[in-house]
């Protein structure tokens, strides 16, 4: 009995050691297409809709219509990018956006893409991705017809009205500091107070002043830039380089059949004078020459 005693713990270690012979090691897990990490084309396919932060107050480039429905040159690229990228220009979801939120609005991932009027700065190239871009623009001002304001120095002792993280209020506040600047988070907000006598001049973007002055007599635009002109580019959140190259690729696609060109003739050429000219304004196929 002692003997067989002994001998079944040895019986039991041999039958385990030959067990554990005849299995295979473990082998690491191999991820599946499903469980591979997609990319962000990816992502927005199986979401099936694009998200565009777009603006609701600045014709002819975002605004809301009469119907309740978001229009303009920046809205309209929106729904050919929605279309060559998801096959139905209705599939993009617009999101309004103020100037002061347009990066915070890409960096929390509430939208994937910001048309709005986005000046290209050192400083913003530091918080976003911008793509190639798609007009160009200088900052202005914009007083009234009968105001004694001939030119930019004149401003230097008086209020003038910009919107809240605008080129216009980035350069205001970077190179004349001590000038008194009046901050509105909206432009329907900053003009309403321009109208309202609040202030002396409105800072903005040339063509929204050029196509508000003409809708509305009685306004001037002061031939002096803020500035020298400047490209106006789509953007996406900081290291999206894979949306960044498709939106690349896609305005060099639209630039051949002269895409921007039918959304100007459409949108923009009413605003502005006679004379001028397109190519002064859009910038086809997303080459810039400044």
């Amino acid at each position: 009995m002692k003997t067989a005693a002994f001998l079944l713990p040895l019986l039991t270690l041999a039958l385990l050691a030959g067990c554990s012979k005849t299995e295979e090691p473990p082998k690491p897990k191999v991820a599946s297409e499903s469980t591979a990490p997609a990319g962000y084309l990816d992502k927005i396919k199986a979401r099936d809709k694009l998200i565009v932060g777009v603006f609701t107050d600045k014709p002819p480039f975002g605004f809301v219509d009469e119907a309740g429905r978001y229009v303009g040159f920046d809205t309209d690229i929106g729904r050919r990018f929605a279309k060559d990228l998801l096959g139905d220009e209705n599939k993009v979801e617009f999101v309004a956006v103020e100037p002061a939120s347009r990066i915070p609005f890409l960096q929390s991932d509430k939208v994937d893409l910001i048309l709005a009027n986005m000046t290209v700065t050192p400083e913003r190239k530091e918080a976003v991705e911008f793509t190639n871009p798609n007009l160009k623009v200088a900052v202005q001002a914009l007083v009234p017809q009968s105001s004694s304001v001939k030119n930019l120095d004149d401003l230097a002792t008086r209020t003038t009205i910009v919107t809240t993280g605008t080129t216009a209020d980035i350069w205001l506040t970077k190179n004349h500091p001590d000038w008194k600047l009046l901050k509105f988070e909206k432009n329907s907000e900053s003009l309403q107070a321009l109208a309202n006598g609040r202030g002396d001049a409105y800072a903005q973007d040339n063509l929204v002043l050029f196509s508000w002055a003409k809708q509305n007599p009685g306004y001037r635009v002061l031939d002096e830039k803020l500035g020298a002109e400047a490209p106006i580019a789509p953007a996406v959140k900081k290291g999206n380089l894979e949306l960044r190259d498709w939106v690349n690729t896609e305005l060099t696609k639209l630039g051949e059949e002269k895409y921007l060109l039918k959304l100007y003739d459409q949108y923009v050429r009413k605003e502005l004078s006679d004379d001028t000219k397109p190519e002064s304004v859009i910038v086809e196929g997303g080459k810039w020459q400044g």
